[in-house]
C-alpha cells in the first residue's frame, strides 16, 4: 500500500442465491471513500454465471418485482476471473489500505471472499469486513437487532436511495457509512 490510511471500500454485490458457488454473483459494485467521505474511487462489473450453477426460486421470485435491476445486473456480463483480477488490481491501486465495508457485511463479503479466492487465489481484504449496521448498534448504543435504516438518525442518510443496482447501493451505503464515522467523532 501507499500509506497506512484506511480507505472504506464500500461494496454492494447482487446475486441470484443466497450463498456462493452454488448460486451466481451476477453484479459487483465498490465505492472507496477516505474517512472525511472523499469518494475516491469506483469499480463496477456484472459478471457472467457460474458454470453449473442454479438460481434461487425465492431469489428470483424477489427479482421480479425488480426488473430494472435486474436487467442492469445482467448487462454486458464478464467472466468472473477476468472481472475479479481486475478487481484485485483497482483495489491495489487505491491510495491506502482498504478495509472492506457493506450492510450486510457477512452476505456481501461471503460472495466476494468466495470468488476472490476462487478465481484470484488472494483477498486484499484479508479475512475481515465492516458490518455498516453493527457499527451503527455500537454509535446507537442499541442492541443490534433493534438497529435498522429507519431507527438510524436521518442526518445520516443523504439523498440517494437504494436501487437495487450494486454501484448505486454501494455508493449510498459508503456515503452512510462516513456519515457515521463522522458522528462517531464528535
Amino acid at each position: 500500500m501507499k500509506d497506512a490510511k484506511e480507505i472504506y471500500v464500500s461494496t454492494d454485490i447482487e446475486a441470484d442465491g443466497p450463498v456462493p458457488g452454488q448460486y451466481s454473483m451476477l453484479s459487483l459494485g465498490s465505492a472507496a471513500f477516505t474517512a472525511g467521505k472523499e469518494l475516491v474511487s469506483t469499480f463496477s462489473v456484472n459478471l457472467a454465471e457460474l458454470p453449473g450453477a442454479g438460481q434461487d426460486p425465492d431469489t428470483m421470485q424477489w427479482w421480479k418485482s425488480r426488473t430494472k435491476a435486474w436487467e442492469e445486473a445482467r448487462k454486458n456480463p464478464q467472466d468472473p476471473e477476468k472481472a475479479m483480477n481486475e478487481y484485485v488490481q483497482w483495489i491495489h491501486s487505491l491510495p491506502g489500505k482498504p478495509v472492506f465495508v457493506a450492510y450486510p457485511a457477512s452476505f456481501d463479503f461471503l460472495f466476494v471472499l468466495w470468488y476472490l479466492m476462487k478465481f484470484t487465489g488472494e483477498s486484499p481484504f484479508s479475512y475481515v469486513a465492516l458490518d455498516v449496521k453493527s457499527y451503527a448498534a455500537a454509535v446507537l448504543k442499541m442492541p443490534f437487532l433493534k438497529v435498522t435504516k429507519s431507527t438510524m438518525p436521518k442526518e445520516w442518510f443523504d439523498q440517494n436511495r437504494k436501487t437495487h443496482v450494486a454501484l448505486d447501493d454501494a455508493i449510498e451505503q459508503g456515503q452512510l457509512f462516513c456519515n457515521m464515522l463522522a458522528k462517531n467523532k464528535a
